[in-house]
């Protein structure tokens, strides 16, 4: 793939308008609050393509969505919304899925156990 069919995650968080700034997009990858085919992403430079599913918790629910194009810009709500589309639980492996609650910590983070 080239790189014109790529673009960095949290510049795609932005046009999709689930982020105001990139420094937003970048507070929530560092939360651990996003993850591109079920992996979270560790790093805000990390590349997006079509066809990827992103995970997000944002505003206290879970949304699951599917690139479908990539945008070039920052559009309004309406144009953004024809970049993804919406997954309901029907389109998603439910053996493989796990809750965002049940991830690991990072690397050299110490595990946080009642």
């Amino acid at each position: 793939m080239s790189q014109a069919q790529a673009i960095r995650i949290d510049r795609l968080l932005v046009y999709l308008r689930f982020a105001r700034t990139r420094s937003v997009a970048s507070a929530l990858i560092a939360s651990r609050a996003l993850r591109r085919n079920r992996k979270h992403v560790l790093r805000s430079s990390e590349l997006a393509r079509i066809g990827d599913v992103l995970t997000l918790a944002v505003g206290g629910e879970v949304r699951v969505i599917e690139v479908l194009s990539l945008p070039a810009r920052r559009g309004s709500p309406a144009e953004a919304r024809t970049h993804y589309r919406e997954v309901d639980g029907h389109g998603l492996d439910p053996t493989s899925q796990m809750p965002l609650a049940a991830a690991p910590p990072p690397p050299g983070q110490p595990c946080k156990d009642p």
